[in-house]
């Protein structure tokens, strides 16, 4: 899927650009992607029911369910560690870019 070794240091790249390949190789195994998907869709969900019916606390359900099901897909199924850890606002950023190139088709469910 892609060339950018996995021991590159997240916190080296200078731009979202120059990461976002390096958080593609991260996500190489389908179902870890499958866990981002899934768990961002009920992130969605839960900011949704947040603001649809005035709970707040499923703000916090939407960001168990993001986080946990992507950590999952990353220390079971890919056997690496998120890059959230190092480099959480373009870990971030990578985790939405990547659902649309999921919905679009660019990268395979």
């Amino acid at each position: 899927m892609n060339t950018v070794s996995t021991a590159t240091d997240p916190k080296s790249f200078r731009s979202f650009a120059e990461f976002y390949p390096f958080y593609l190789g991260e996500h190489s195994n389908r179902v870890c992607r499958r866990l981002h998907f899934v768990g961002s869709t009920l992130a969605l969900v839960c900011l949704a029911t947040a603001f649809g019916r005035a709970q707040p606390q499923y703000l916090l359900y939407g960001l168990l369910c993001g986080y946990g099901f992507a950590w999952i897909g990353h220390f079971v199924f890919e056997k690496n560690k998120p890059a959230s850890f190092k480099r959480p606002l373009y870990s971030f950023m990578g985790d939405w870019v990547m659902y649309k190139d999921i919905w679009i088709g660019r990268i395979p469910f």
